[in-house]
């Protein structure tokens, strides 16, 4: 009865497990580092509710371009409470992110150039983000494999050294963080392990100590039987404090999946039930591009609520998508209730990415709901053809 009155499809947030996310990470960094920054990545999902929650609760913005960074501002983060990482920084923006303040994390030598044109009349600090070897120390661990990672400066081949002493050698200009994020596919303990590592061996590039540790994020979060945050944090701080002083050095994390992927689910519908000569085919309002936009999930977080508790289970059903796309099929339930037009199926877990990254095609953004105490409120009305028109431009003679 609790999603009986949902349109759907739907995507529903529940606010006290984004709350119970984040004060679990603040407790294990508080408890084992103590000065630290937690900056919420922005293309995890940047939910206009989500992000303003996320500054209300004192987290930094996270984010990786021109428009994320005004998205920060527009939401009420101070300049200096934005983090701005990523290749794909425009000029202005970067350099007003410098001079206001923003944790600024350089990845690229067009912004070596950058820096080389600012007057400055006052000494700054700016980070640099590191491209080292993950894969030798984790193999088959990254995402990248052994084809290694394309951000930052490589530490191995020398262009960071270069590219310090090249910042270092500007006037009123520092390096005073490095940022090491890289993306794995196991989320272990180890990975960060040999970040914490790597960071202390770059340290000793530095005749001076640094500001801040830039560690990123990747972490599992709000689920069983996977590491906790004060696992990680224990794990990174005690690699840490062989080489840095937490009363001089920040410790930063950039969690996106860990804090919002646990705390959303998606309420879809079926809509069709058929039977092919090879399969049971249902059809739902919702699309694999709702639950999992990168194909890659092999399995689900799945609640079936059905009308009818009274039918049979079937051997097999295929759920398929409302797109018109063959492989937009959702899951195969074995051995479960037989589905009918009307049932519901929830997705949980599904927060990550899902939001910001389905695209829109042949329909467009569903409604999002917060649920709190089992009210539901709308904080994103579903698209239509008007808000999908907008700022279009068409010529009036095109029009009948």
């Amino acid at each position: 009865m609790l999603y009986s009155q949902l349109k759907t499809p739907s995507f529903i947030i529940y606010e006290d497990k984004i709350n119970k996310n984040l004060i679990e990470l603040n407790q294990a960094l508080s408890v084992t580092w103590g000065n630290y920054i937690i900056g919420y990545s922005y293309k995890t999902n940047s939910l206009p509710w989500i992000i303003d929650y996320m500054n209300k609760k004192g987290c930094y913005a996270e984010v990786v371009s021109n428009v994320e960074y005004e998205l920060a501002l527009k939401y009420g983060n101070s300049p200096k409470n934005i983090i701005f990482n990523g290749p794909n920084k425009g000029k202005s923006q970067f350099i007003e992110a410098i001079t206001k303040g923003s944790i600024v994390n350089v990845d690229s030598w067009k912004e070596m150039n950058w820096l080389q044109e600012i007057k400055l009349t006052s000494d700054i600090g700016i980070g640099v983000r590191v491209n080292f070897d993950l894969e030798k120390e984790c193999p088959s661990e990254t995402v990248m494999g052994d084809e290694g990672g394309r951000f930052g400066f490589s530490y191995e081949k020398g262009d960071f050294k270069k590219i310090i002493d090249q910042i270092n050698a500007l006037e009123h200009i520092k390096v005073n963080g490095i940022h090491l994020h890289n993306s794995s596919k196991t989320r272990s303990i180890k990975i960060f392990e040999v970040i914490a590592s790597k960071a202390c061996e770059i340290a000793n590039l530095f005749e001076y100590e640094l500001d801040f540790i830039n560690v990123g994020g990747g972490f599992f979060g709000g689920l069983p039987d996977r590491p906790t945050f004060l696992e990680y944090m224990q794990s990174i701080s005690a690699i840490l404090s062989k080489r840095f002083n937490n009363k001089n050095t920040t410790l930063i994390v950039e969690p996106g999946a860990s804090l919002i992927a646990t705390p959303i689910s998606f309420l879809c519908e079926v809509i069709d039930v058929k039977d092919t000569i090879k399969k049971r085919i249902v059809t739902v309002n919702g699309s694999r591009n709702n639950i999992d936009p990168f194909m890659n999930k092999t399995n689900y977080f799945l609640d079936l609520l059905v009308k009818n508790e009274d039918k049979n289970s079937v051997k097999e059903q295929v759920v398929c998508g409302y797109t018109c796309m063959e492989h937009d099929r959702l899951i195969k339930l074995e051995d479960k209730k037989e589905l009918e037009v009307e049932d519901r199926l929830l997705f949980n877990y599904v927060g990550s990415y899902t939001m910001c990254f389905s695209p829109l095609f042949i329909e467009y953004f569903p409604i999002v709901y917060v649920e709190n105490n089992n009210t539901f409120t709308c904080v994103r009305e579903a698209w239509g053809v008007e808000e999908y028109c907008q700022k279009s431009i068409i010529k009036e003679d095109n029009i009948n």
